[in-house]
């Protein structure tokens, strides 16, 4: 459940330069959420992973 609660603060945190991005075109907030789309990426491939594993388990 941690990991699902950081995901959450994650996307919290990117909304401010998607804002920037879309609205006002600023090509630095762009890649910003670029980045923090790839680490919610890699975030939610390590829930999956938890939860198969979890689910195997029992």
């Amino acid at each position: 459940m941690e990991k699902f609660t950081e995901v959450k603060n994650l996307i919290a945190s990117l909304e401010a330069d998607a804002d920037k991005f879309y609205n006002k075109g600023n090509s630095a907030a762009g890649t910003r959420v670029r980045k923090g789309m790839q680490d919610l990426k890699n975030l939610a491939q390590a829930i999956r992973l938890e939860i198969q594993d979890t689910k195997n388990q029992g």
